[in-house]
């Protein structure tokens, strides 16, 4: 498969999402999604940078705990997390969706701070919420939550209650 005249990486193949994974319409670019493994991901995205893709718009991670069983291509194997990375070429006018599973027991894949920049809040954010850890980032620390917070908030089995909201220095009633 081509992008913007040129073949895709070779890493990973590129594989739609279920129903039907590239979409065109009046003024949307299309979108193609890939499902890289973990050793393949920096490298597939390094790739599809070289290829044209300026911009990383967007990376997240995402907890499937309660979906365990959800559709995947064929070949993909289900783990709890998931990191989506949502690159975009202006010059092509096209845009890729990287997804790539990561296991609950070693929540860990490369950081792609030396392949865009710009990452390095986004991989802070899911590691701060999520628990999934960035290896080579240069300041993989909380960026939302106290750094003596224990655990991680967005993951699904976080215990649900009431969080008392601390004010520091507050003067008592009025």
């Amino acid at each position: 498969m081509t992008f913007g005249g040129a073949e895709a990486p070779a890493a990973a193949p590129l594989v739609s999402e279920s129903g039907g994974g590239t979409s065109r319409g009046p003024g949307r670019p299309q979108q193609e999604t890939v499902f890289p493994t973990r050793e393949q991901y920096a490298g597939v995205v390094g790739d599809y940078r070289d290829a044209g893709f300026e911009m990383c718009a967007d990376l997240c991670a995402v907890d499937y705990l309660s979906h365990p069983g959800r559709q995947l291509p064929e070949g993909v194997r289900a783990e709890r997390f998931e990191v989506v990375v949502n690159l975009l070429s202006l010059s092509q006018a096209r845009r890729v969706r990287v997804r790539v599973q990561v296991p609950d027991t070693d929540a860990e894949v490369d950081s792609l701070f030396d392949v865009y920049p710009g990452v390095e809040a986004m991989e802070r954010e899911a590691y701060d919420l999520f628990g999934v850890v960035f290896t080579g980032h240069p300041d993989m620390t909380r960026i939302l939550m106290p750094e003596d917070w224990e655990g991680h908030p967005l993951r699904k089995d976080y215990g649900v209650g009431r969080v008392p909201v601390q004010f520091k220095g507050a003067p008592g009633p009025r």
